[in-house]
C-alpha cells in the first residue's frame, strides 16, 4: 500500500523523502503549475514564497537548535539548504531557484516515489498525509472542514518585494551586518530623521489593496506588513525592520537614524529581498512609496509584496501527538496547516508526519521526540488544549523545563535526546 501525501510544499517534499528512504513508495499529488496559487511563480517543488532566509543558524537560538536537530534526522530541507546557501550573516539564506530545482531534482529521480501533478478536491482512501500549506485548495478546505467538523481559522502572510541589484544606488548604501562592519551579508540603505519623516508620512497614508470579505481577519504578529506595523507609531519601524542599532554607515562613522536592510536573493546579488517589508500596499504605491528610500529612487520591482491568504486547522482540538487525525486513523496532518510558523517548522512537522505515518502502516506505535528537544516541543504546542490556538514559531520558550536550565544544559539535552530517538525509531521500523 503506498502512503499518498497531498501537497508538495516544504512539508510534503519532506514526508515523502522520510517515507521512501525507509523503503516504502510513496504518491506525492502537488497541484501547481496546472493550478496556481496567489503566491507561487514556478512549477518547482518547496518553492520558498515570502523568503529566502530559514532564520538563525546559531545553535544557541531556537531555530538553529531546531535546524540540527532535523540535520541529525536526516533532513531533505535542511540539507539541501545547506548545499545551496548564500551569505546571510547568523541566518541560513539559500539560492531561492537553485533550493527548489534541487529539491525537485531529488524528488523525481527518487524510484520509490510517484507525483503527481494534479489537483486533489477529496481526500482519498488509505493513508494520506495532508501537507496541502498555507494555500490550500477552496474545494479541499472545503472538504476538510467536513472531515473535522470544524472551522478552519485564517491569518496573512505577507511577501516582501524584491528588487533588482543593478537598480540600487550603492553610493546611498553600505553593506554590513548588526556589529559586523566587515560582513557583506546586507545592504543597509540609511535614511536621516527627515527622509525617515517624510517615509513615514507617506507610507502611513499609502493606498492599500482593497481588503475583501475573507481578509476581514488579524494578521499574524510574526510578519505584520509595513505599513500596520507603522501605523501603530512613528517609533515603531525604529524598533522593528528599519532598526539601525549595531550598523556604522562607512560614508558618516555613525550609526543612521533608520535603515532599509536589503538581503541577497541568489548568490550573484542580482536581486534583493526588503527584510521585512512585506506589504498589502498596491503595486503603484509600492513604487511611490519604497522609492523614497535614497537608496532605492530608481528602484525596479522584480517582485511586489502582497498578501496571501493562509489557512491552518484547530489542531489541539483535532489532531493526536502522532499528528493523526483524532477518530479518524490513517489522515495525518503536517507543515504549516497544523498551526507551526515557518519553513523549518513546516518542515519539521512533514518529516514527523512521514515517519509517523510509516509506523502506523508497520504495526509500530508512534512516539514523537521528548518535548525536551525542538521537535517534540513543537509537537506539543500544536497538540495540548488552548483557549486561543495560534500559529507559532519555534522558540526556547515551548521547550519543556526550558526557565529552569542553563541554555547550553537545553541545548546539550536536545541534541542528545533527538539522537536517541532517532536511533529508536530507525530500529523499530528495521525490525517491523
Amino acid at each position: 500500500m503506498e502512503i499518498k501525501i497531498i501537497g508538495g510544499g516544504l512539508a510534503g517534499a519532506e514526508a515523502a523523502y522520510q517515507i521512501a528512504k525507509r523503503g516504502h513508495k510513496v504518491i506525492l499529488y502537488e497541484m501547481r503549475p496546472e493550478v496556481t496559487t496567489p503566491a507561487h511563480k514556478t512549477g518547482f517543488l518547496s518553492e520558498l514564497v515570502c523568503s529566502n532566509s530559514l532564520k538563525s543558524k546559531e545553535l544557541t537560538n531556537a531555530h538553529g537548535l531546531l535546524k540540527q536537530e532535523m540535520r541529525i534526522l536526516d533532513s531533505l530541507i535542511i540539507n539541501t539548504a545547506d548545499s545551496t546557501s548564500i551569505p546571510g550573516g547568523k541566518a541560513l539564506v539559500v539560492d531561492r531557484e537553485g533550493f527548489s530545482r534541487s529539491i525537485t531534482e531529488k524528488i523525481y529521480t527518487n524510484s520509490l516515489i510517484e507525483v503527481k501533478r494534479e489537483e486533489v478536491r477529496d481526500i482519498p482512501q488509505g493513508i494520506v498525509i495532508l501537507a496541502t500549506g498555507p494555500l490550500t485548495s477552496d474545494s479541499l478546505t472545503d472538504k476538510i472542514k467536513a472531515l473535522t467538523g470544524q472551522d478552519n481559522l485564517f491569518f496573512f502572510d505577507a511577501i516582501s518585494p524584491i528588487i533588482e541589484g543593478d537598480s540600487i544606488d550603492f553610493e546611498n548604501a553600505f553593506f554590513s551586518s548588526r556589529y559586523r562592519q566587515d560582513s557583506d551579508d546586507y545592504l543597509n540603505c540609511p535614511l536621516t530623521e527627515e527622509e525617515y519623516d517624510i517615509f513615514y508620512n507617506t507610507l502611513v497614508t499609502a493606498e492599500r489593496v482593497e481588503l475583501r470579505p475573507f481578509e476581514k481577519t488579524p494578521y499574524f504578529e510574526g510578519c505584520l506588513p509595513i505599513e500596520v506595523m507603522a501605523g501603530r507609531g512613528r517609533q515603531t519601524l525604529l524598533f522593528g525592520p528599519m532598526k539601525p542599532v549595531g550598523l556604522i554607515d562607512r560614508r558618516t562613522n555613525r550609526e543612521p537614524f533608520a535603515v532599509v536592510q536589503l538581503r541577497r536573493e541568489d548568490s550573484q546579488g542580482n536581486m534583493y529581498n526588503m527584510v521585512g517589508f512585506q506589504t498589502k500596499l498596491t503595486y503603484r504605491e509600492q513604487e511611490r512609496v519604497f522609492r523614497l528610500i535614497p537608496a532605492l529612487r530608481n528602484a525596479h520591482f522584480l517582485r511586489y509584496g502582497s498578501i496571501h491568504r493562509n489557512t491552518y486547522i484547530n489542531s489541539p482540538v483535532l489532531l493526536n501527538k502522532k499528528l493523526g487525525l483524532k477518530g479518524r486513523e490513517g489522515i495525518f496532518f503536517a507543515g504549516q496547516i497544523t498551526g507551526v510558523e515557518g519553513y523549518t517548522e513546516s518542515s519539521a512537522m512533514g518529516l514527523l508526519a512521514g515517519i509517523s505515518s510509516l509506523c502506523l502502516l508497520k504495526g509500530i506505535e508512534f512516539a514523537p521526540p521528548p518535548p525536551e528537544t525542538c521537535m517534540g516541543a513543537l509537537v506539543d504546542y500544536i497538540t495540548e488544549e488552548k483557549r486561543d490556538f495560534q500559529p507559532m514559531n519555534i522558540n526556547f520558550g515551548i521547550l519543556r523545563g526550558y526557565n529552569k536550565r542553563r541554555k547550553n544544559m537545553v541545548i546539550d539535552e536536545a541534541l542528545s535526546l533527538i539522537s536517541q530517538w532517532h536511533e529508536k525509531i530507525n530500529q523499530q521500523l528495521d525490525r517491523a
